[in-house]
C-alpha cells in the first residue's frame, strides 16, 4: 500500500486531521498511516484545534462543522500533494540562505 512506502519526515508535526466521507483512492486507514508517518495526528471530531479536514465523497456533519468553524477543508488530491511535498524551508534551515546583514552604520553611538 501507499502507507508502507511513506517515510517519517515530520512535515505534519503539530497538525491534526479529521477524515470524513469516502476518499477516492485511499482507505481511512491508509490516510491515517500517512498522516502519522509524517508526524501528524488524526481525530474523530472537528474542533477549533483541527488543522485540516480531509473530505471525500458523501462527507456529512464533520464537513459542515469544519466550514462553520473556519477549518481548512482539503481533498485527497491536495492531501497527497502535501504528503509528497518536500519539507518546508523552515523545517530545513541548513538549506536556507540567510540574507546578508549590513553593518549598522546609521546607529553609531556618538557618546563613546
Amino acid at each position: 500500500t501507499t502507507a508502507a512506502v511513506v517515510e517519517a519526515t515530520g512535515e505534519f508535526t503539530g497538525l491534526t486531521f479529521v477524515l470524513t466521507g469516502t476518499l477516492p483512492t485511499l482507505s481511512r486507514g491508509e490516510a491515517s498511516a500517512i498522516i502519522e508517518a509524517h508526524g501528524g495526528k488524526t481525530s474523530s471530531s472537528v474542533s477549533k484545534k483541527t488543522s485540516y479536514v480531509l473530505a471525500g465523497e458523501e462527507a456529512g456533519s464533520k464537513l459542515e462543522k469544519a466550514q462553520k468553524l473556519g477549518v481548512t477543508v482539503i481533498t485527497e488530491e491536495a492531501f497527497q500533494a502535501m504528503a509528497a511535498a518536500p519539507a518546508s524551508e523552515e523545517a530545513a534551515p541548513d538549506q536556507k540562505e540567510e540574507p546578508e546583514k549590513k553593518p549598522e552604520t546609521e546607529q553609531m553611538n556618538l557618546f563613546d
